[in-house]
């Protein structure tokens, strides 16, 4: 999916509620590790390494340093996530309400292209 709001309606929406539409759609091959990201924030605020665990955990997936920091910036850049203070090394994240509201719609799109190639492969392939 590119974008975080693809209808018309579900982009008035989401402008409506201060979400941005093309959010998670300008990452491109970040969208996936983005996704990942605000998934694991929206659980509460954690520092990079353990974002990656988190993921690692709920996933399956190990997010490479690089990508994760390139993520973590993009999603900063945009608003989504925002840098705490820290009193050590770490640098602890916390999802934005525009993060939790684009993460919301991000997903619901997910989901309903999930329902159709999973109603698809059952009714052409029979697979259940």
């Amino acid at each position: 999916m590119t974008g975080v709001a693809r209808t018309p309606a579900s982009r008035a929406k989401a402008q409506a509620q201060g979400v941005p539409t093309e959010a998670l759609g300008t990452f491109g091959r970040y969208a996936g590790p983005a996704t990942l990201i605000l998934s694991s924030l929206a659980e509460g605020e954690k520092h990079g390494y353990a974002l990656t665990k988190d993921i690692e955990e709920f996933a399956g997936v190990r997010l490479a340093p690089g990508t994760l920091y390139e993520a973590l910036s993009r999603l900063e850049g945009q608003r989504l996530i925002e840098a705490l203070e820290s009193h050590d090394r770490r640098r602890p994240y916390r999802l934005t309400s525009v993060g939790a509201a684009a993460l919301k719609e991000h997903l619901a799109t997910q989901r309903r292209v999930a329902d159709i190639g999973l109603r698809r492969l059952s009714g052409h392939w029979g697979l259940v």
